[in-house]
């Protein structure tokens, strides 16, 4: 969430950012509209609250002395009292009609994130590793998967509908060891301490991260207990610490956790339909920290190598992109993403967005710590990343790997976990 200082003081630095994300910044003027109704509402009732003090300090001493309050003294606090509520009632409907509107507010591009209102203004930083040159037309996963009986798409739709599958045999043991290697990474090299968390939360926890309000058509929402299935473990890592303060001495907090993740995607209609790149419900292991607010951009270069090690480990070229300022994600003031190559399917596919969120989602959880022992209370810094996103990798194993004879070869890294070195052919 933005504050709404920044906001009333600068205001035409927000509007500016707002602009270069391509976002609507015409509920700036109500904004500041309401929060000078507010300002003028709280001050009247401050006034009338040290008249009505003043008041009573004089009844009392009045009383003290055996004399009774006149009749125009106890009608005007009366009436006083009556303006006091009707002005709180005020306050309290202005509150919420500014929190409104600041929930729908995204963050604001840092000045180091690229110009561009979409995608195509993404800038290609680095590529790492050769793509693999395979001396036999290579086949894409989907082809792969159901030749090896790994992937089982048709049962996967009659089980749930479309973009569901279930994986099977070997597919499913070489997910589970995936996941297992990408956190004894994470936890035992990277330093991040290990989560096992819920994947249904309630509404303000959806909030807190910047999921709610502005993203609830891609959510899946159970509306009788009003909880909601998590689209990624950012969502409920963001509130661990909610309404909470930390100590300077606390910070950095590393966080890991693999959980399901479940979206509608419903922007995605009608694109990569065939496959595991685009569903409903899939497996990830995220990574995410809070920080003081002077490390965050650092910590984002370290949470990028974080994600990248994965990738080198996994031998999986790979390119970064900086994210652009209309195609960062909500929260976030600067984002990287990795790609992977799938030789199979012959593209680049996303498996980690990394992302500096700095105070936004802390501000909406209410996350702070002291910089030092009696210090005012601030806001951490938060970022996230895919540590990674399992459908894509396992994507760019099968079609990067596969043998002229049907069989895929295992990353060496991952034998040890798998307890196979190859997935035979059919």
């Amino acid at each position: 969430m933005l504050s709404l200082e920044l906001i009333r003081n600068e205001p035409d630095t927000v509007r500016a950012a707002l602009v270069r994300r391509a976002e609507d910044e015409d509920c700036l003027d109500e904004i500041l509209a309401l929060d000078a109704r507010r300002r003028v509402a709280v001050t009247e009732g401050d006034e009338l609250r040290a008249r009505r003090n003043q008041v009573s300090r004089a009844i009392g001493q009045a009383r003290a002395q055996g004399q009774p309050p006149p009749d125009d003294v106890v009608a005007e606090m009366r009436a006083v009292g009556q303006q006091i509520a009707a002005l709180e009632d005020t306050v309290r409907t202005l509150d919420a009609r500014l929190n409104d509107l600041l929930l729908e507010l995204p963050n604001l591009p840092d000045a180091s994130t690229p110009d561009g209102r979409d995608e195509s203004g993404n800038v290609v930083l680095r590529h790492w590793g050769e793509l693999p040159v395979l001396d036999f037309a290579p086949q894409p996963h989907w082809d792969i998967a159901e030749r090896l009986g790994i992937i089982d798409f048709q049962r996967g739709v009659k089980l749930s509908g479309s973009r569901f599958y279930t994986l099977n045999g070997y597919g499913a043991r070489l997910e589970r060891a995936i996941i297992a290697w990408m956190l004894d990474l994470h936890g035992r090299e990277h330093g991040y301490t290990e989560l096992a968390l819920p994947i249904l939360v309630r509404r303000e926890i959806m909030e807190g991260s910047g999921n709610l309000p502005r993203f609830a058509d891609n959510l899946y929402h159970d509306a009788e207990d009003d909880l909601w299935l998590i689209p990624t473990a950012e969502v409920p890592v963001t509130n661990l610490h909610r309404d909470e303060i930390l100590s300077a001495g606390e910070l950095p907090l590393y966080y890991v956790a693999q959980t399901p993740c479940f979206r509608r995607e419903k922007a995605a209609a009608g694109r990569d339909t065939r496959g595991i790149k685009r569903v409903h419900q899939f497996n990830k292991v995220e990574m995410y920290k809070f920080v003081e607010p002077d490390t965050s951009f650092d910590e984002l270069e370290s949470l990028l190598a974080n994600a990248e090690a994965v990738c080198q480990r996994l031998n999986l070229p790979y390119r970064i992109l900086q994210l652009c300022a209309g195609d960062i994600s909500f929260p976030s003031v600067k984002s990287y993403d990795i790609e992977v190559w799938a030789a199979g399917s012959q593209e680049w596919l996303e498996v980690s967005s990394c992302s500096n969120c700095t105070d936004f989602q802390a501000r909406r959880a209410n996350v702070r710590y002291r910089p030092a022992a009696g210090a005012r209370p601030q806001f951490v810094h938060t970022l996230n990343g895919s540590g990674l996103a399992l459908p894509r990798v396992i994507i760019a194993i099968l079609e990067n790997n596969q043998q002229p004879d049907g069989s895929i070869t295992i990353p060496q890294t991952l034998q040890p976990y798998t307890g196979f070195a190859m997935i035979p052919p059919p």
